[in-house]
Formats: C-alpha cells, sequence, structure tokens
C-alpha cells in the first residue's frame, strides 16, 4: 500500500537496470496464467505481515473483547461486522495480489507484429528495451515485476504487484475495507476501556489486566495508523480514477495525450460496469466478456533494434 509518489519503483527511472539486459526473445502466442504471482522476496515478506496483522485484530477483538462480554447482542453484531469486513479484505488483498494487472507480451517487437496492427503510416509506436515488448499508450515499465503494465499507478509490496488496468479495484477494495476494520477495531477498542474502567479488569477480559492493556493498545495502535495511511491511499486513488490520471503519470508531469473520460465513466471502467453491488465483491470479475487479445497468436519474427519505431509513409 505504497504512496504512488513515494513508492512507485519504474525501471524507467533506474539507469543501473540497464547495465545486464538480457537478450529479447520473440513469443509465438500471448496466453495468460490462471494465476499471477511475482517471486519478490521483500513483496512476500509484505503480505504475510499484512495477512497476520489482520489475523492479530481478529485475535484480540474476538478473545479479548467480544467473547469475554456479558452482552450477547452487542458480541454478535460487531462480531459479524468485524469479521464480515476482515473477510473481504483478505479477500480483496489475493485478489490484487493475484490478478495480472495488465501486463503486455513480451518479446512482441517484431516487424510482423507491428504489421498485424495495421497502422496508420507516419504512426509512431515504441518499444520497451527492457522487455523488448511494444508498448501501448500508458504503459509503463516496472522493475519488480519484470513487464510493461498498462495504466500502470505504481507498484505497491504491501499487495506484492502492480497496481494497474486489471486490478485496481482490488486494490481499491482492500484499502477500503482495512479502513473500515481499522476503524470499527478502534472504537471497540475505546468503549472496551471505558467499560473496564467502570468494572472491575478481571472481569471485562479472560486475560490478566496487563496482558490485556497491552493487547488493546497495540491494536489501538495498529488501527489507529492504518485507518489513517489505507484512508489517504484510498482517496489517492479513486482521485487516479476521477482525473483520469495514474501516479506514475502525475509524478513524471506527463502531459495527457489521451481522451479523458468524465469521474463516473471512469468509475465504471475501473470497476468493471455500471454502479451495482458487484462494485463492492472482490469476487466479481472485472468483465463479463474475456479481452479479445488474451489468446492472440503473435507473429514471430526478429526483434526490432529501434526504440522508437515510424510506421513508414506509403
Amino acid at each position: 500500500m505504497k504512496s504512488p509518489v513515494h513508492r512507485c519503483r519504474d525501471v524507467e527511472r533506474q539507469a543501473a537496470c540497464l547495465q545486464t539486459e538480457q537478450p529479447c526473445v520473440p513469443v509465438s502466442q500471448h496466453i495468460p496464467s490462471s494465476m499471477w504471482f511475482i517471486r519478490d522476496a521483500c513483496g512476500i515478506v509484505c503480505g504475510v505481515i499484512t495477512w497476520m496483522l489482520v489475523f492479530y485484530a481478529e485475535f484480540v477483538v474476538l478473545f479479548v473483547m467480544l467473547l469475554p462480554s456479558k452482552n450477547l447482542t452487542y458480541s454478535l453484531v460487531n462480531g459479524t461486522v468485524f469479521n464480515t469486513l476482515a473477510f473481504l479484505a483478505l479477500a480483496s488483498h489475493f485478489r490484487a495480489m493475484c490478478t495480472d494487472p495488465g501486463a503486455v507480451p513480451t518479446g512482441n517487437a517484431t516487424k510482423e507484429y507491428i504489421e498485424s496492427l495495421q497502422l496508420k503510416p507516419g504512426q509512431v509506436v515504441y518499444k520497451c528495451p527492457k522487455c523488448c515488448s511494444i508498448k501501448p499508450d500508458r504503459a509503463h515499465h516496472c522493475s519488480v515485476c519484470k513487464r510493461c503494465i498498462r495504466k500502470m499507478d505504481h507498484h505497491c509490496p504491501w499487495v506484492n504487484n502492480c497496481v494497474g488496468e486489471n486490478n485496481q479495484k482490488y486494490f481499491v477494495l482492500f484499502t477500503m475495507y482495512i479502513a473500515l476494520i481499522s476503524l470499527h477495531s478502534l472504537v471497540m477498542v475505546v468503549f472496551h476501556f471505558l467499560y473496564c474502567f467502570e468494572d472491575d479488569w478481571t472481569k471485562c477480559s479472560s486475560f490478566s489486566p496487563p496482558a490485556t492493556v497491552i493487547l488493546l493498545i497495540l491494536l489501538c495502535f495498529e488501527a489507529l495508523l492504518f485507518l489513517i495511511f489505507t484512508s489517504v491511499m484510498f482517496g489517492t486513488q479513486v482521485h487516479s480514477i476521477c482525473t483520469d490520471e495514474t501516479g506514475i503519470e502525475r509524478l513524471k508531469g506527463e502531459k495527457a495525450r489521451w481522451e479523458k473520460t468524465s469521474c463516473w465513466e471512469a468509475m465504471k471502467s475501473a470497476f468493471g460496469g455500471p454502479f451495482s453491488p458487484s462494485w463492492l465483491s472482490p469476487f466479481s470479475d472485472l468483465r463479463c466478456t474475456r479481452d479479445p487479445n488474451d489468446h492472440v497468436v503473435l507473429p514471430q519474427g526478429e526483434i526490432i533494434e529501434d526504440d522508437v519505431i515510424e510506421i513508414p509513409l506509403v
């Protein structure tokens, strides 16, 4: 959950990465895997920490605050709400982590492939010198994913993935649900402290009073920290969608060469259609139909050496 300004890692800004370039190999076809996973040690550790923090909050909420409570209705209502939000947060995290963010096929910068695009004479296309792919508009290369990503916003180690065209919805839902469970747990901690101050500390928890205080303080600190952090990230992502400008584009100060859409149309595009309850579900796909280019066979051929390719005039 890194800020687009401070956390994006774009290989185009890292000249050192150009020292050990691997030769480009053309591909014969692009068949997306059913599972996308980035093998990055930092990202994997951050992902595991994210789940552990949610499970810690789950432990404190259930075993320190709700189960010892004498009010059954209070425990059932808050337990149901918290567990539902926590489940949706973890599901959104999993989808954001294991969804292809919009990777461009590697090694397709061949003369045969460019001819198959049927571009207009005089039109210019760009080749990524790192993954040797024809870069679509608004695509950027990520040094961690080692791929060009369509509408890449930033690379987030907390989800061990880039936030791009295909998984931005899941990242937005992840930040939203984490913010909600943080707020909910923070409110419950405050009420539990007030309850324990009024009652005997030995009766308001199944743990000893010192252990209870330590567990509640840690949860309060965690909830406050992530409430602020994820709320800012949620607002940043919604702003990026509404302004039709990614974090990298804003950071680099790129002028919009594309036709910007309205805020509502951009939201419908990011969340997969007109407003419906599926917007809030991490289990609904972004599109009802598969992209026709998902299983396109790419013509073979030699990789073009030029990074800027202009279609010759007839």
